[in-house]
Order: C-alpha cells, then structure tokens, then sequence
C-alpha cells in the first residue's frame, strides 16, 4: 500500500460534499427477477484472501483474534502482507566471517499460526535484509524502515529464495505449500523499490526468483509484477515471454483514489465508486492480449481509498461501495484481497485513535467496523448470479435454491473527523426498492439485514462517546457492543412482492429461502 503523500486533514475537507438542506423524495427502483431463471457461476472472488500489516505483527495475540473473527464470518483462504524477509523476522544475517546464516523460528510462527486458523500464506517475498542489501542505508519511510534496495549479490538473493522455499517444503509438505501463492516483492514502480531503471531492475529480480523457487519444485505458484496503480502488466507479460521465464499469475494493486493519470495515462476523471473495477478491467485486457491469455487476474491490494480517510474507511459508506465493486468486477478477477483485515498495522506508527482511517475490517480493540458488518452481510450471497436490470442491485441464487441479493444506495464519502467529534451527513435520497420475485413460495418471508447510519454503525456510538483517543476498558467493551451487526429482520412477501427503503450509504442483504 501506498503512504498519504499529502496532509490527511487537507484531503479530507476535498471530499466532504454540501449537506442537503431539505427532504430529497425517494427514487424508486424496480428489480424483478425470477428464482429459477438460470444464472451465471458467481464466485466469492472479493473474500478469498485480505491483507494485513507487515509479517511480525502476525505473532500478536490481537493479531490472530482479529484473524480468526474475519475468517468466522467470511471463510477467506489465503492472507498477504509485507516483510517476511525483513531483520525483524530475522531470516538472513552473516557469521563472524561474513558468511550468510538463515534463521527461520518466526517464518515458522507465523505460518503456523496462519494455518491452525485455516488460513494459508500468500507469500509477498521482500523486503530486502540489510545485510544482503546492496545499500543497507536505503530505507523505505514506512514507520518499520524496511530496505528496498536490490541484493548486493544476486547468487546469495537465489541461495535465500531456495533456502527458504526448502525448508517451507520440509516443514508442511510439497502438496500444501503448492497451494500457496509467491509473490516477487511489492509494488517496485513505487518507492517500494530501489533499483535503477526501476522496470528492468525489477524484471532481474523476478527472474532470478521464480527460477529460484522453480528449481525447489516446478509446483510452487510464482507471479507478479505487484505493481501499484495496475501498472506494468503488459509490459511485465511481454518481459516473461521474451526471457522465457514462468509466470503462474498475473498480481497488481488499485485503490479508488488512484488517478484516472496514474492509471489510465488519461485526464478524464473516474469517480471512487468505479476507479476499482475499470482498473481491473483493464488489467484483464491486457491479460487477454498478452502470449498468456488465460493466467488467472489476481489483486492483491485494493480498498476504496489509501489515504486513511475515516469518512471512508471507517464509515458505513463502505457497505454500498464494496457491494457495487463486487458487481462491476466479477467475470473479470480471479481473487481481490481488501487491505486490510486488521488495524493491528503500523505503516504510519502506532495508532493515535481507534478511528482514524484505518485500512482494516477490525479498530483497535477488537472493535468491528461498518466494513466487516458489510463483508459478513455479503458473504450470505449465492454462488449463481441472476441477471438483474440495475446497478444498485445483485441477485444470486445459492445451491439449496434460496435466492440472496444486495440492494445498496451509494452516496459519496460525507466528511466528517472523528478525532474532532465533528461528523457530516451524507447528501442524497433514500432509495426505495419495489422487488418482485417469480416462482416463490406461497409462504415465503424475506430475511433482512441492513447497514446504514443507524445500523451497525459503531463510528455513530464513538461519536457519541466524545471521540475518547484511548477509550477505557469499559467505554471499549461498548464500543464493541455498538459494532456488531443489527439484528435481522423478518418482511412479509405477498405474491412474491415486497418493497424497502434504503437511505443515504446504506446496504441491505435479503434471504428468501
């Protein structure tokens, strides 16, 4: 991920919006659908991996907690973060004659730890140890300082990357660590890498890694470029077929406040609602023209904005977005990993506040955000899609024939900080739904959860609490409480007919069974 590059405060004053000053009408909005129709294969491509901050923090007591909450209420697979290869984790040092030594205690910690939780490692492979660094004095500005500079010796950078995949093999087993992923470093057309030219220093570091980890096991899954801003991919692609090295996924980062420039090379701006889901389909057209058409699209960081935001990352807003950015995307990416799962993360220090932006599901304190309540509600969606004439509207079908569809009302990020108590509204109009559903039940009732200012909404319950930076054990306890998903609620269905409002940023999840 990406530092702020500019004053938080400043850019949040950008994206407040007028509050509206009179009662808008409601728009309505007509889904019809039929229960039986066919549909489309809809896999959950959004929840199958999340990333987290960098690979020590893993041996935390909250860490883990935090991890095992989100793996409860989405089921996800694989966990990506920074720095498994960095001094604290203590992989690589040097002898008293220089000579290289490994070290793999905390590798294994943290694997294990993953894995008796029932998730495994999408392994990103960096950053640089010092004492392997061609500059040790090089570091990123990440509060951790991790080293970003290419090896000093690529013959001891290959005899690591073999080192390590080997004891990963003896340790867990050829036919668990080729369900892994490995990825070479993290975004090197960013700051994130040192060498000059970035682009064909970066292409030497790929190849010497992939042919590292292939020469361990031709099994082991090695892709890239990593980069930020969905840069590089075909130019990545054309690398690989040119140096006749392997690929066996293409992985890339977007956030939605990227620009439309950094992205596109365009001037024509795209909103945050739909940067996410053009950047991918760009990436996957890439893809499709490249020698390698059918290598699996894989994101291994996207998030609605990394500027650390709390009217974003914090805020109920997060529900519609992640619902209108699982239906722009899907067909289109095999996996995405939402950074992060956790604010148990400390690129920018130690967190000052529970609410500051935060990229994860889960504040500090265990404290669930709308974003996790948005992501438990969203895992209930079915495996077949429904076609469904709207674009605050998916319908799915699950195998046992229940019919789940999300309906949201997408509003922009409102504004509003909470370390000032100072919240704003967000602009606009309920929405009101009109569904009607085809071959349904005489009896059938319509299970709801909803998301909105009102539900779910622990930033409301801080807000209210005065803002506390170091909340108390008791004020934590119900901040916690605030956090939890609303309770459902049970609508009658007349004829297959039943209607809602959803207002301003709010999500709703409807089970008909």
């Amino acid at each position: 991920m990406r530092l702020p590059r500019v004053l938080i405060g400043l850019l949040a004053a950008l994206i407040v919006p007028a509050i509206a000053t009179a009662a808008q009408p409601a728009a309505t909005v007509r889904i019809q659908v039929d229960a039986k129709a066919p549909g489309t294969p809809f896999p959950h491509f959004w929840e199958r991996m999340f990333g987290s901050g960098r690979a020590v923090l893993a041996l935390r007591d909250d860490y883990r907690r935090d991890l095992e909450a989100v793996h409860a209420a989405t089921g996800f697979g694989y966990v990506r973060f920074h720095g498994i290869l960095d001094d604290d984790v203590g992989v690589f040092t040097r002898d008293a004659q220089g000579r290289p030594r490994y070290n793999f205690t905390y590798v294994d910690q943290i694997y294990d730890g993953l894995l008796a939780r029932g998730v495994k490692p999408f392994v990103e492979l960096g950053f640089m140890p010092e004492a392997l660094s061609s500059d040790p004095s090089k570091h990123h500005s990440f509060w951790y300082h991790p080293n970003v500079m290419p090896p000093r010796d690529y013959a001891e950078w290959d005899a690591l990357i073999r080192a390590f995949a080997e004891h990963l093999v003896a340790r867990y087993g050829i036919d668990e660590v080729a369900t892994w992923y490995f990825e070479v470093w993290n975004e090197p057309n960013l700051d994130f890498w040192g060498g000059e030219p970035k682009q064909s220093t970066y292409f030497t570091l790929y190849d010497h890694t992939v042919r590292a980890l292939k020469s361990v096991s031709p099994r082991l899954r090695v892709g890239g470029p990593a980069t930020a801003q969905t840069a590089w991919l075909s130019e990545f692609l054309a690398h690989i077929h040119a140096a006749h090295v392997p690929v066996d996924f293409v992985s890339t980062h977007v956030y939605g406040d990227d620009t439309a420039e950094n992205v596109f090379g365009t001037h024509q701006p795209v909103s945050r609602e739909d940067m996410v889901c053009r950047a991918v389909a760009k990436a996957h057209r890439e893809i499709a023209a490249s020698p390698y058409p059918d290598l699996p699209l894989i994101y291994s960081e996207y998030n609605a904005s990394y500027m650390n935001l709390p009217a974003v990352e914090d805020s109920v807003f997060m529900g519609p977005w992640l619902a209108n950015t699982i239906r722009e995307c899907a067909g289109k990416v095999s996996m995405m990993s939402y950074w992060t799962f956790s604010d148990v993360f400390e690129e920018q220090g130690v967190p000052r506040t529970p609410f500051y932006g935060g990229f994860g599901l889960i504040a500090q304190y265990r404290i669930p955000k709308p974003a996790f309540n948005a992501f438990a509600m969203l895992h209930r969606l079915g495996d077949t899609r429904l076609n469904v004439a709207s674009d605050s509207a998916l319908v799915t079908r699950r195998a046992d024939g229940s019919l789940v569809m999300a309906l949201w009302n997408y509003a922009p990020p409102a504004g509003g900080d909470p370390e000032t108590c100072k919240p704003t509204l967000p602009a606009g109009a309920d929405r009101h739904f009109e569904i009607e559903v085809a071959s349904l039940p005489a009896d059938a009732r319509a299970t709801v959860w909803r998301l909105d200012a009102a539900h779910g909404n622990v930033l409301a319950a801080y807000r209210r609490m005065g803002c506390p930076a170091f909340p108390s054990r008791e004020q934590i306890a119900r901040l916690r409480a605030a956090g939890q998903a609303a309770p459902a609620q049970s609508v009658a269905v007349r004829d297959g007919r039943f209607s809602l409002d959803v207002p301003p940023q709010g999500l709703v999840v409807i089970e008909l069974p």
